[in-house]
């Protein structure tokens, strides 16, 4: 950590929005101080003000925003006030911005070269002669391999993790001596995520002030000299990492931390939310009575390929096989390309596979034709990382929940309510639209939609990926309520490895397309067997010196 004078300064920060129904005041006297070679973490949850902190520092903070302070410079010059010609001088030349969602940032449009080569023109960072070597030179700094090559593409060529790194070239382009970086890890697979993070260590040690805004208490742990806890546009404390994180004060910051999976939380509740209801609103599928309490689902060499770049073959899927039984939940993990979502589009019924088998209670499923398929449809169902994708933007709550019931009008109202009501929601949400819910709300409604027909199996792909760590916690207790209470499967699709070992009985772990290693989930993660494995554990962050109430996974032996 810098011991140097502060580079950024900010004293009794607040930032309002007039909207229809009044004055919203979204940060509210704010404190901090950041210094060259220092980060500084702001974390909070989903309307917390954390990221229009950090986009009044770029002067974006939105439109239609008031922002008043008692002080606000950088290296000394007054950021209040400032005009639009001068921001654009300081936005990227003085303060580099790295925001979470690269593929928004870059331009679709636009080779990753361009983009880059903008900064170094812009800002007069290279000369004309020089600015394609000075390209190069910010990718390999970034550590993006092939850079040449990498340089010749559009955003859409690279993986997420390369966009990323491209992002925080561009960032860099011009040597800013603050960077703001905005989640800049989310949804990224957790050796990606580490690669960002060592990258942005770099940049620190060589003297760059970092401002790190996040919800991921695991990250920020790993990187931040002092924390910052944000609550409704407030401060809520401020400290140095190891005493936040192992000691916190605030009754919000030990739910934050409490809301983490964890290995000691494996079989506990992580939020403060009463359990569901446990008698199911309906009558569930009825199985083949030889089968009910047994095996539900068993995929047999599974091998699925797709005609790529010209006209090759490649390989998604290979050789895939596993069984899951009545009231189990099977964790899949693995990276972005592994084949996990492929897998679950084959289980699905979705794609078919080239080679191998997907039974259902003993009986053919991917063999079926669709017609033959489409009156079992609803012992499987699926709730995806992005339920607003799937929901008509037009329909209501009631009519959304209404697609999963199978049988004739009767009480379907009041059978949407029970279910809205075992999934924690009011009844009164009946009549809203997808837009008018927060990202939770939404999950929980197609976690009602999912159980409307009384499923045998639900496949979950990465449905908690998105959300706050408080939120992700009620969602993951309320799967633990509903598998307790109803006997359903689970196929839990995903990259967080905190959360594959919280909520899993067993766990299978893929690498392109195949399975390396299977087995009991405490088994895997505390002595797994695999390289592959091995290594995704070893990228893990961890709460730095959180004792019990703060661990992360085991540690592999």
């Amino acid at each position: 950590m810098s011991t140097s004078e502060p580079l950024l300064r900010v004293e009794d920060l607040q930032v309002a929005f007039r909207t229809a129904q009044g004055v919203v005041q979204a940060v509210r006297t704010v404190d901090f101080t950041v210094a060259p070679g220092e980060c500084l973490a702001v974390v909070g949850e989903s309307g917390s003000g954390k990221s229009v902190t950090a986009r009044t520092l770029i002067g974006l903070p939105g439109p239609g925003a008031r922002v008043q302070a008692r002080r606000l410079t950088l290296d000394g010059e007054d950021l209040l006030g400032m005009s639009e010609r001068r921001w654009r001088e300081v936005r990227g030349g003085l303060i580099g911005f790295m925001p979470q969602d690269a593929l928004s940032a870059l331009d679709p449009l636009r080779k990753v070269g361009a983009e880059v080569a903008e900064g170094l023109r812009n800002h007069r960072a290279a000369r004309r002669s020089d600015v394609r070597a000075g390209v190069v030179e910010l990718l390999k700094l970034a550590r993006i391999p092939e850079p040449d090559l990498r340089a010749q593409q559009y955003p859409h060529q690279l993986s997420g993790g390369l966009r990323q790194r491209a992002v925080l070239a561009t960032a860099l382009a011009a040597g800013p001596g603050l960077l703001v970086a905005d989640e800049p890890t989310t949804a990224l697979d957790v050796t990606v995520q580490a690669r960002i993070l060592d990258l942005l260590a770099a940049r620190k040690a060589d003297g760059v002030a970092i401002l790190l805004v996040s919800h991921d208490l695991a990250v920020v742990g790993r990187l931040a000299d002092r924390i910052a806890v944000m609550h409704d546009g407030a401060f809520v404390e401020t400290g140095p990492t190891e005493r936040i994180l192992t000691e916190p004060e605030h009754p919000y910051t030990r739910r934050l931390l409490a809301a983490v999976p964890s290995a000691h939380a494996k079989g506990t509740r992580l939020s403060l939310e009463p359990p569901a209801p446990l008698a199911p609103p309906a009558p569930p599928a009825k199985a083949p009575p030889e089968v009910a309490s047994g095996r539900v689902l068993e995929v047999t060499g599974l091998t699925k390929t797709y005609r790529g770049v010209g006209r090759r073959r490649r390989t998604a899927v290979e050789d895939v096989s596993f069984t899951l039984e009545a009231g189990e939940t099977l964790g899949v993990l693995g990276e972005s390309g592994s084949g996990k979502s492929t897998v679950a589009r084959i289980v699905l019924g979705l794609l078919e596979p080239d080679a191998g088998s997907v039974s259902l209670h003993g009986r053919p499923w991917s063999a079926l034709r669709e017609p033959a398929r489409r009156p079992l449809r609803h012992r499987i169902q699926f709730v995806q990382q992005d339920p607003l994708a799937s929901f008509d933007p037009r329909y209501t709550v009631e009519r959304i929940v209404a697609e999963g019931l199978r049988d004739g009008p009767g009480r379907r109202r009041d059978r949407i309510t029970d279910l809205l009501e075992l999934v924690g929601l009011d009844g009164a949400l009946l009549d809203r639209r997808p837009a008018q819910l927060s990202g939770g709300q939404r999950q929980r409604v197609a976690i009602a939609r999912a159980l409307a027909p009384g499923p045998d199996v639900i496949v979950c792909d990465e449905p908690v990926s998105a959300l706050d760590v408080s939120v992700q916690a009620q969602i993951l207790d309320l799967f633990a309520d509903l598998q307790r209470g109803l006997r359903v499967a689970l196929l839990f699709i995903s990259h967080d490895l905190g959360v594959i070992y919280h909520v899993s009985d067993r766990v299978i772990v893929m690498k392109d397309g195949r399975v390396v290693e299977t087995g009991d989930a405490a088994e895997v993660f505390a002595r797994p067997r695999h390289e592959h494995t091995r290594e995704l554990l070893s990228a893990l962050p961890e709460l730095r010196n959180a004792g019990p109430a703060a661990t992360t996974t085991p540690s592999p032996s």
